[in-house]
C-alpha cells in the first residue's frame, strides 16, 4: 500500500457506508454499452463497494480495491466481487486483462500520473476508463442555504486541499485518453431529515472539525435544518446531486 495514502474515511467507515447515496443504474447500463467485453472490471478506490455491487451485475468478475481496510470491511459482498486492500497506484493485475476501470468520487486522492500508468497497463485494447464525482446536493432554496453555510462557512479550513478538484468539477484534471462526451447523469434520493443529517455528518471535514474542536459542527446547523425542513410540503424530499463523468477508451 502506498505510503502517501491520504486516509480521510477509515475512522468513520461504518457511518460513511450507511449514509452515502448509490450511483444511478442508468450510469452502469451506459458503461456496459461502451465495453467490448464484460469479463473483468476493476473498481479502484471502491470505498464500501457502492460501484462494485452494480458492476457485479454486468461483469463476470469485479476486483474492488481500496487503501483503507476499514472501508473494505464495510463493503457489500457478492460471489463475483473480490475485495483487496491496495492503492490505486500499485500494479497487481495482468497487463491487458481489464475491460473497465471505474473510479467513483476518488480520483482527487490519487497520484494521477502513477495511476494512469497503472491503468493503461492493465486495460485491454478498447478498454474503458470511467471516472466520476458529484458535488453538493440540491434540495430546496431554504435547505440549500443551510447546507452551503455548513460547507463553506462553518467547515471552511477543514476540507482537505484535494476537495478543490471536486469543486472544480474535475474541469482541470489531466486524462490519459480522448474524452467521450455528451452524456450526463445525476443521483436522486428521497430522504428524511435524519438521512440528510447522517449524510452531512459523514463529510470528512465534519470529522476533522470534531477532532480539532472536540465539538460537533452539526449542532451549529441543527435548528436551521429543522426550520428549513418544516417549510417542505412532504416528510421526505428529493435530494439531487449533479455528477461529472470523464470517460475514455484505450486505443
Amino acid at each position: 500500500m502506498s505510503s502517501n495514502f491520504n486516509d480521510q474515511f477509515s475512522a468513520h467507515a461504518k457511518s460513511y457506508a450507511a449514509a452515502r447515496p448509490d450511483y444511478p443504474a442508468e450510469l452502469f447500463s451506459y458503461l456496459k454499452t461502451l465495453c467490448n467485453k464484460h469479463e473483468l472490471a476493476w473498481d479502484c478506490a471502491t470505498g464500501n463497494g457502492q460501484a462494485a455491487k452494480s458492476l457485479a451485475k454486468i461483469f463476470t468478475q469485479v476486483i474492488a480495491t481500496d487503501a483503507s481496510i476499514e472501508q473494505i470491511q464495510q463493503a457489500q459482498a457478492a460471489k463475483n466481487i473480490e475485495y483487496r486492500q491496495m492503492s490505486a497506484e500499485e500494479p497487481f493485475l495482468q497487463p491487458g486483462s481489464v475491460d473497465l476501470i471505474s473510479v467513483a468520487q476518488a480520483l482527487h486522492w490519487f497520484d494521477t500520473e502513477a495511476f494512469y500508468k497503472n491503468a493503461d497497463s492493465v486495460l485491454c485494447s478498447g478498454g474503458v476508463l470511467a471516472v466520476w464525482s458529484y458535488g453538493l446536493p440540491t434540495i430546496s432554496n431554504e435547505l440549500d442555504r443551510v447546507v452551503m453555510h455548513l460547507y463553506a462557512n462553518i467547515l471552511n479550513g477543514y476540507w482537505p486541499a484535494e476537495r478543490r478538484i471536486v469543486e472544480e468539477q474535475y474541469a482541470n484534471i489531466n486524462f490519459p485518453y480522448a474524452l467521450i462526451e455528451g452524456v450526463e447523469f445525476h443521483m436522486t434520493r428521497r430522504w428524511s431529515l435524519q438521512q440528510l443529517t447522517d449524510y452531512l455528518a459523514s463529510w470528512s471535514a465534519v470529522r476533522r472539525y470534531i477532532d480539532a474542536n472536540n465539538s460537533d459542527p452539526m449542532q451549529l446547523v441543527r435548528k436551521e435544518l429543522i426550520d428549513a425542513w418544516a417549510m417542505q410540503p412532504e416528510q421526505d424530499v428529493e435530494v439531487r446531486w449533479p455528477m461529472v463523468l470523464k470517460l475514455g477508451k484505450k486505443s
